[in-house]
């Protein structure tokens, strides 16, 4: 069974280039032109008064600070989790059908939002829409694949042309919009909600495979996970008197899933055989409202910042649910 480890590897490399951001984007607001009658996330918005000196420094600045994290991290992965199970010769593994695939939506997730804020670093650093697009925007994706392609040489996984899909799917996506709009119309988020399991059988199990800890459990547990594609309707519809911060998502989560194919384990040592088949594997699907924090005005730098970030995740909610075994569920509110 594939490890969800991968998962939380790949979302602490998000949030280290989200904390880079943050520090780089507290710049002074002298260097900004506000594109009018635009709805571009701030992130974009240009810095058009940058010498050619100062361009350089930064664009070294922002190309060391991509090699040293990406290539420190490897080494870090390499060496206190690849390096502790026994490795092999590179191979493959079909794990479409794990996590009822919202393992693939996680991966496609993070190689999105890796991309737009290592984009926005290299708009920093004064390169054109175009290039901090393609340079920004593909680095997401390439980080995955190093880790997949150590996942290959690794006899407890393998290199997974599903999870190289999502991967993909998720610099596409941020990619198309930004050369086809200028903006993401549709944004890519996550939400998450702690789950009770109920049964003392079920939560020990829930703790062996997602961890007691609330980051643990954000990180690992697909019961407890929905991805979601916002769309911005002010964007689509420019002469609408809709409010510019106003979207409705679409989401994808699962339930009922207590191991990577089926609900059956092995509990204790020397241990003995739990078959719980009888609780049903259920794909979700979601609508709700929501908020583009970058739509929201201010003249404040410290908030554009932090709306910028918070545009990853998903605003809590009322929201309707319908999943693939009939039921229909309306939350008051749905984190």
């Amino acid at each position: 069974m594939r490890s969800c480890s991968d998962v939380k590897k790949v979302v602490c490399i998000f949030f280290a280039l989200l904390l880079c951001y943050i520090s780089f984007s507290q710049d002074s607001t002298k260097n900004l032109v506000e594109l009018k009658g635009s709805f571009r996330d701030p992130v974009w918005t240009p810095y058009t008064s940058l010498t050619k000196k100062e361009k350089k420094n930064r664009q070294w600045l922002i190309g060391s600070a991509n090699v040293a994290g990406y290539g420190s991290s490897l080494i870090i992965l390499s060496n206190t989790w690849y390096k502790k199970y026994p490795h092999s010769s590179f191979h493959t593994f079909n794990d479409d059908n794990e996590w009822l695939q919202v393992d693939k939506f996680g991966h496609g997730w993070t190689s999105y939002n890796t991309g737009r804020l290592s984009a926005g670093m290299w708009k920093w650093a004064g390169l054109s829409d175009k290039k901090a697009t393609w340079i920004g925007g593909l680095s997401g994706a390439a980080y995955l694949t190093v880790i997949e392609f150590l996942d290959g040489h690794s006899a407890e996984w393998g290199w997974s042309w599903g999870d190289m899909t999502a991967n993909i799917f998720g610099s596409g996506l941020f990619i198309s919009q930004q050369l086809g709009w200028h903006e993401q119309r549709i944004q890519y988020k996550f939400s998450f909600r702690r789950k009770d399991y109920g049964e003392a059988q079920l939560e020990k199990r829930s703790d062996n495979l997602f961890g007691s800890s609330w980051y643990e459990r954000m990180l690992k547990d697909y019961n407890a996970q929905t991805y979601w594609f916002s769309a911005n309707l002010k964007s689509f519809f420019p002469k609408s008197n809709l409010p510019a911060w106003l979207n409705v998502a679409v989401g994808y989560g699962a339930d009922g899933m207590f191991g990577g194919f089926e609900n059956i384990w092995i509990d204790g040592d020397p241990g003995f055989p739990v078959n719980r088949t009888d609780i049903p594997r259920k794909r979700q699907f979601y609508l709700a409202p929501d908020i583009d924090f970058t739509k929201i005005k201010t003249n404040s730098k410290f908030l554009k910042t932090v709306f910028t970030a918070l545009n990853a995740f998903k605003c809590p909610a009322p929201a309707l649910m319908i999943d693939s075994k009939g039921k229909f569920k309306i939350y008051a509110i749905y984190f």
